[in-house]
């Protein structure tokens, strides 16, 4: 069985998040990734915790593993014109180069689009940062968590405007790469159709939007600003999470939503209630007075288990399932049941634990490797693809080119 990604070859000086997730959806799908660092300027998130055996080093962070798994590592010294060469002779042996660095520093070193397409004219070529290659703003430095903010996420997340709660982690930089990858693969279509390539300018900012097009939908049919509601919603009454706990008796909570008046009855039936029927009788009502209703809810689970109330609630037709934590997705049985988390040996760290694929194509399922060291395979991609001799990467080693 092959993976769609088979016979496609990708030179990758991404780093952090959106773009190393990018080219790792084409990497676990049988893509050749070729990953490009070094050890005076290693991917950042080499040096980010959690480490395997609590031990921090460049090749056992799972953080870098998760975003990094399938692809291959070359460790080449950027600052050197030598090392920059080597690059342009790798290019036109590549279908595609993805870059994250702020806007100009490719270019800087002679290796941005239009300098690369003089060694291989139907390059296509990725370039993703903050707030795109062009604009006022398209130098500015950061990080997901600050886009999240300018992108109005931060805004929108809490209970009042004076509670806000910014989403959890650099939110942006997992919205991003799934537009990034599907315009990867729209451009090797474009290629494919015509033998043209072209540059595809990812903003990140640009990307987040379409994630709060209700809101901003809103604001410009109406002029209205939406304000932070917290978990409140204009079709859902109750609609949140609310205190209960497990059979241990130890402090869960369970999340549900209740549309229709039926949904509502159910609820309260299983609750074994009919005070709520005369309280709160139509969809309306609950939806015009949205804290009393939580509150009234929050009161007849705060002593149930989760576990008791969730299969008749969604036997009944309601959307209603326990938060869970990390430890329980672990054991969580659909997730195993799907073979989701996968257990990859990484050549320095032994077993490592993985995210799965977020899909399962029939006919070409894809394979994940474990993440590379770094330079783990200089030596193999510069004789295999530049035809080197051992003692001519062994001379640009010593020369500081590669390392």
């Amino acid at each position: 069985m092959t993976g769609v990604g088979d016979g496609l070859r990708v030179l990758d000086f991404t780093w952090y998040g959106v773009g190393p997730i990018t080219t790792k959806y084409l990497a676990d799908n049988g893509a050749e990734v070729i990953k490009v660092e070094s050890v005076k300027h290693p991917d950042g998130l080499r040096l980010t915790p959690p480490f395997a055996g609590q031990q921090p080093g460049l090749n056992r962070s799972q953080y870098f593993g998760n975003f990094n798994s399938s692809k291959k590592s070359i460790s080449i010294n950027m600052t050197t014109e030598a090392g920059r060469d080597l690059v342009r002779q790798l290019v036109p042996h590549c279908d595609v180069v993805a870059e994250s660095f702020r806007v100009g520093t490719m270019a800087k070193w002679g290796l941005g689009y239009d300098q690369l397409r003089e060694f291989r004219p139907d390059l296509i070529y990725l370039a993703t940062c903050l707030q795109g290659q062009t604009g006022p703003k398209a130098g500015f430095a950061g990080f997901g968590m600050q886009l999240a903010a300018i992108a109005g996420f931060h805004h929108l997340s809490g209970y009042s405007p004076d509670e806000l709660t910014p989403p959890h982690g650099p939110y942006t930089d997992f919205i991003a790469p799934r537009f990034g990858c599907f315009a990867l693969l729209a451009a090797l279509d474009y290629r494919r159709r015509t033998g043209e390539g072209q540059l595809i300018d990812l903003s990140q900012y640009e990307a987040s939007l379409h994630f709060l097009a209700p809101a901003i939908t809103h604001y410009f049919a109406t002029g209205a600003v939406p304000q932070p509601q917290g978990n409140g919603s204009a079709r859902y009454a109750p609609h949140g999470a609310y205190r209960c706990r497990d059979e241990s008796g130890k402090q869960r909570w369970i999340a549900l939503a209740v549309e229709t008046d039926e949904q509502w009855q159910a609820l309260l039936a299983v609750l074994g209630d009919d005070g709520g029927l005369s309280r709160f009788p139509r969809r309306v009502d609950r939806l015009a007075q949205p804290e009393e209703v939580d509150r009234y809810v929050g009161e007849l689970l705060a002593d149930r288990a989760a576990g008791e109330v969730v299969a008749p609630f969604q036997a009944a037709g309601i959307s209603a399932y326990p938060v869970q934590d990390c430890g329980d997705l672990r054991t969580d049985e659909n997730l195993q049941a799907f073979g989701f988390f996968a257990s990859l040996d990484q050549s320095e760290c032994g077993p490592m634990p993985y995210d799965g694929l977020a899909y399962r194509l029939g006919r070409t399922p894809g394979c994940q490797r474990a993440a590379p060291n770094l330079g783990e395979h200089t030596d193999e991609v510069l004789s295999g693809l530049l035809g080197l001799s051992p003692a001519d990467v062994g001379q640009l080693r010593e020369g500081g080119v590669l390392q």
